[in-house]
């Protein structure tokens, strides 16, 4: 329990953020200036813009919502672009991406295994997980931070992954990070060459700010492969996901519809799913009632995941969710959803909660 910097009062919050939830929700204007100043100096930290640039005269970048307008010699918000003598230089392209894979045995614990039939299906056989470095956000909780260190990332080219993902033992393929949207044109292409070798599920993790446009071609390559399109809905809020990601969730919810009333029709089995993070103080019922209610408008039948929060990056100083605030959202969530689930309720246990 810290002092909130706006109201004053003794909050359940992040000390490193210092602002409560009430007030991010009552007085957005104030509490989007305090956050910017952290989002600023942990930017800094890993040589990163602090926000989108958006430099007159500079050099556009379509790739995402975050519009970048970059300026000579300064890099875009994912740190993978940047403006040389006013043409845009990539660390990746359609044949290059900066990411680390691994091999993962099925049954795995991603996101969408306690609904999808690869747990039974590909049971004993792998998941080729690639990991991308950059992302479209900041999230003050990432569990995933890694992926910031851009350097220290392997350039790898497509034929490189190629070979390991139509390998006989690999079941399925999963984009995640950081977040696959600003390796957009490659996860594509590649994607692309492997259903040509290989009958194969693909599936992608993501903030869900990305271009329409590529947005678009995911569903369809998700569709084909009978892979799942799985969006990370941080908040509801869009005051509170600026606080909390450093960026507006407009564009996320915009895609959720885009896959969910033009891609997800065409599938005979349940390709798009949701999760979100229960971070202690900050994503509560109000939030997950919200989210719960938008998607029900949707579809009542995608699931949705409320995972458990885990103290890490700069809330490593909040603690697990506590229970009550678990099963009070789940019920909630339960009210609008038919298919609900809790991810990470080990954690629960683990440290008796």
């Amino acid at each position: 329990m810290y002092l909130c910097k706006i109201c004053n009062k003794e909050k359940l919050i992040s000390k490193n953020l210092g602002i409560c939830v009430e007030c991010i929700r009552e007085k957005p204007e104030i509490a989007i200036i305090y956050a910017n100043e952290v989002h600023k100096k942990i930017r800094e930290k890993f040589n990163l813009p602090s926000f989108p640039p958006k430099i007159e005269n500079g050099v556009k970048c379509n790739i995402c919502d975050n519009q970048c307008i970059i300026g000579i010699g300064e890099k875009g918000y994912c740190g993978l672009r940047e403006n040389v003598n006013n043409f845009l230089k990539s660390k990746v392209s359609s044949d290059t991406a900066v990411c680390d894979f691994y091999y993962d045995l099925i049954p795995t614990n991603c996101c969408a295994s306690w609904f999808c039939k690869a747990d039974k299906e590909g049971k004993g056989k792998y998941n080729l997980a690639v990991f991308f470095y950059g992302c479209s956000f900041n999230c003050l909780f990432c569990q995933n931070y890694s992926h910031k260190f851009i350097e220290k990332g392997n350039i790898l080219q497509s034929e490189q992954l190629l070979k390991k993902a139509i390998s006989e033992k690999v079941y399925c393929v999963c984009f995640f990070g950081g977040s696959p949207e600003p390796h957009f044109p490659f996860v594509i292409k590649f994607s692309e060459e492997i259903l040509k070798l290989k009958k194969i599920r693909i599936c992608f993790e993501w903030n869900g700010i990305g271009n329409e446009f590529f947005v678009r071609k995911v569903g369809e390559i998700t569709l084909k492969s009978k892979g799942i399109i799985k969006f990370d809905l941080k908040a509801f809020d869009e005051n509170l996901n600026i606080v909390l990601t450093g960026i507006s969730n407009k564009k996320t919810y915009e895609n959720f519809k885009i896959i969910g009333k033009e891609i997800l029709p065409k599938a005979d089995y349940p390709l798009l799913t949701a999760t979100t993070l229960l971070v202690p103080g900050y994503i509560d019922e109000i939030e997950v009632e919200k989210i719960a209610k938008f998607i029900s408008d949707i579809n009542p039948e995608i699931p949705y995941s409320l995972l458990v929060f885990f103290p890490e990056f700069y809330m490593n100083d909040l603690p697990i969710t506590p229970k009550e605030t678990v099963y009070n959202a789940f019920n909630v969530a339960k009210k609008y959803l038919k298919n609900v689930h809790i991810g990470n309720i080990h954690l629960l246990d683990i440290f008796k909660i």
